[in-house]
């Protein structure tokens, strides 16, 4: 007899940041979702309720760094009924290798969902040699 499963949903869990904050808060660390293909490695993170303005992808030494912030939209008289998900920031940190031409990254931001391609080298890129005779 097989066993069948739902699907599990898992919640934001808070991170233990190493420095010590300037401003409070709760810091989180995206979800992310990561697909290779022959020429590119394809990451996605889910970081819900942050915009464009208040996202910021670096990239020094070899080590991606992903950081936001959730500002809450409420109002002075206005008061929370559901709340979708928890306001504070986001943060995560990749290494990068030498097969990730790190010149051609891309990154977009749509409903909360940040993908990022990261292009390999050509080097690193398999390819089939030909013969001839």
């Amino acid at each position: 007899m097989s066993e069948t499963r739902e699907l599990q949903v898992r919640e934001k869990q808070e991170v233990n940041v190493p420095a010590e904050q300037t401003r409070p808060g709760l810091v989180f660390s995206p979800l992310v979702d990561i697909f290779e293909t022959d020429k590119e490695i394809v990451l996605l993170a889910d970081m819900p309720g942050v915009s464009t303005d208040n996202l910021d992808v670096d990239l020094r030494e070899n080590i991606l760094t992903l950081s936001a912030e959730v500002v809450s939209g409420k109002g002075e008289n206005e008061q929370d009924i559901l709340k979708e998900y928890a306001v504070g920031k986001f943060y995560r940190q990749f290494t990068l290798s030498e097969v990730i031409d790190q010149s051609r990254i891309e990154a977009q931001l749509t409903n909360g969902v940040l993908r990022l391609v990261l292009p390999k080298v050509e080097k690193a890129t398999p390819r089939k040699i030909s013969i001839t005779s």
